[in-house]
């Protein structure tokens, strides 16, 4: 019965979006219309010489347009913990991309006099319909549900702090339409929460398949710890779906951060659990955006400062103007970095005999007052010019502007397991390492400081950084 009255109310709203629809379009086709006739004239006699056949396919469009991206962004669903202003978010988002392809193929194509300003009347008419529609539903169903009728059962899994206070959260909010028939306590742990004056403890974590079987139950809401119970989640929800229950999962904190990293995906018609990295990927694409509009505008306004520097160097000392080395990226692709050479050409072979030297602890190499630097190569690495070429590393999409400093495979070779981590993004020109002290940390602090970048990164985070730097290297902090 309760399924029943779920598919009918679903249809209900979808016809009324559909009532909306045609409704609108007839009088917004009335509107324009009169606006372009003289006052006193048959509506219908306006409507023929207005509107000839070749219009409707611009209006046939305009419906089909519609109904599509409706069934595709709206949810025809009736969820009890979705608010009102989730729906009227729906409702705004599927009118403003129906509008929006409308317009562009209306531009593109001719379609009689079903031209922009009437899709956007349409676009205005249907929103606010739509909208009001929602309102009017939820304070319908909010006033049957505080009177007592259209509510369901819930039972919620599990006696822990987590549980408590979902059901303080559902039982503060009567026009959701639940009432709590009891919880399932899970074995006793050290410190169990004390006794709900909401609801009893009807059983054991054990006794879920019988409170189900013999009570009247609609919907179960799981509250457990996912890592200690995640054989009993997949259980109870395999339990629910014999029975037809309504079962939602309320992580824990820890389980929250695994799951709004899955996404669903499809694969050759199978489904596919997909573990997203801590990284949004809109927010990416806004970083790879920002890199290349970046990286091209300073190569092309630091092109004479790069090409006086460039023929410094080639006339300072015997070699080549820039230094190009092996470096480990992204998931441990191997690519070229570029620098300006700022030692002597026989700077990789001395390295062996001034090993003793080096005054970074684990696998990184630098030395202080290193003797294979030339003189114009002191002055450029202070001020970080002998980084300026990386930009095209980042252009072409090998490096980011912010990242950890790309390692070469020797020292990825000797990293302890936890620091393989900064190898999971693109490494950077600039991070918080740069910004940090450079030089005068210690590698453990600097792999610290990459790890507290990748756990954290956002695209917020990368331009106070690009901020940060810009002293940071006009000041040559913690630059050798």
């Amino acid at each position: 019965m309760i399924r029943l009255r779920h598919k009918l109310f679903i249809h209900a709203l979808r016809g009324l979006d559909q009532a909306i629809l045609y409704g609108t379009l007839l009088a917004v086709i009335d509107l324009v219309a009169r606006g372009n006739s003289p006052a006193g004239q048959p509506i219908q006699q306006i409507l023929r010489e207005a509107y000839q056949p070749a219009d409707s396919l611009g209006i046939l469009l305009l419906i089909i347009g519609w109904i599509v991206v409706f069934n595709r962004l709206v949810s025809y669903q009736t969820n009890r913990f979705t608010t009102l202003k989730d729906d009227i978010f729906d409702v705004l988002k599927a009118t403003s991309v129906s509008a929006f392809l409308l317009i562009v193929v209306s531009t593109a194509f001719e379609f009689g006099r079903v031209n922009n300003k009437v899709i956007v009347l349409f676009w205005a008419g249907a929103t606010v319909l739509a909208m009001l529609s929602r309102i009017g539903a939820r304070a319908l169903l909010t006033t049957v549900r505080r009177q007592g009728y259209n509510y369901r059962h819930l039972l919620i899994v599990g006696h822990n702090a987590e549980a408590l206070r979902m059901a303080t959260r559902i039982e503060a909010l009567p026009e959701l339409g639940y009432k709590i028939v009891g919880f399932v306590a899970e074995p006793a742990g050290a410190n169990p929460p004390p006794e709900s004056k909401i609801a009893p403890v009807v059983g054991q974590l054990s006794e879920v398949q019988r409170i189900l079987e013999q009570g009247s139950v609609d919907e179960m809401i799981i509250c457990l710890p996912i890592r200690e119970h995640i054989s009993h989640v997949f259980d109870l929800v395999r339990l629910a779906e014999e029975l037809g229950i309504v079962v939602r999962l309320f992580p824990d904190a820890a389980g929250s951060k695994f799951l709004e990293r899955l996404h669903l995906e499809k694969f050759d018609g199978d489904h596919v659990i997909t573990l997203f990295r801590e990284q949004m990927l809109l927010q990416l694409l806004g970083k790879r955006v920002m890199d290349i509009v970046v990286s091209f505008t300073l190569l092309v306004l630091l092109s004479p400062l790069l090409i006086a520097f460039a023929v410094a160097i080639k006339f300072s000392s015997p070699g080549p103007i820039f230094f190009i080395q092996k470096r480990v990226g992204m998931n441990k692709r191997i690519f070229h970095l570029y620098k300006f050479r700022s030692m002597f050409i026989d700077a990789e072979k001395r390295r062996r005999e001034l090993a003793h030297l080096n005054e970074m602890d684990g696998p990184v190499f630098k030395i202080k007052n290193d003797p294979r630097i030339t003189p114009l190569g002191h002055f450029i690495r202070k001020t970080s010019i002998d980084e300026l070429p990386q930009l095209l590393n980042v252009l072409i999409g090998e490096m980011s502007l912010v990242g950890p400093r790309p390692p070469i495979p020797e020292e990825v070779d000797r990293y302890d397991w936890l620091y393989r981590k900064r190898l999971s993004i693109k490494p950077g020109i600039t991070c918080l390492w740069q910004i940090s002290g450079r030089n005068h940390i210690s590698f453990k602090q600097w792999m610290e400081l990459d790890q507290t970048y990748i756990k954290n990164w956002s695209l917020w985070l990368d331009i106070k950084i690009l901020v940060k730097t810009v002293p940071a290297v006009l000041f040559q902090r913690g630059a050798s």
